[in-house]
């Protein structure tokens, strides 16, 4: 069983940058997806973003290309998120979800979760 951990979350202001990261205590290669779900302070659970093993990046909304960027390294089996010019509504939570077989169901991990504030 691999287990996923969180860590990078924090206090930014707005307009401020951030870099999560989600680190697996196994090996990721033979995973296809590895991503991102996020609850923001009054809305259910969403999609945020995702990244699979041939390259596939994919965020929840368009307005983050450009301003998010996710990767996966399968050797130090990680992935990060690193997320810029930061607005007030991305407060929340953030979990990174690993799949093997599918992008966006079958999640085969979770992690627990990180949270930040977007706050002056």
């Amino acid at each position: 069983q691999v287990h996923l951990v969180e860590s990078g979350g924090g206090l930014v202001q707005p307009g401020g940058s951030l870099r999560l990261s989600c680190a697996a205590s196994g090996g990721i290669a033979t995973f296809y997806a590895m991503g991102w779900y996020r609850q923001v302070t009054g809305k259910e659970c969403e999609f945020f973003a995702v990244v699979t093993s041939v390259g596939i990046k994919m965020f929840g909304d368009d307005s983050m290309k450009g301003r998010f960027i996710i990767s996966r390294n399968n050797v130090n089996n990680t992935m990060s998120l690193q997320m810029n010019n930061l607005n007030p509504d991305g407060t929340g939570a953030y979990s990174c979800y690993l799949n093997r077989w599918r992008m966006f169901s079958g999640h085969y991990a979770w992690g627990r979760g990180t949270h930040h504030a977007v706050s002056s």
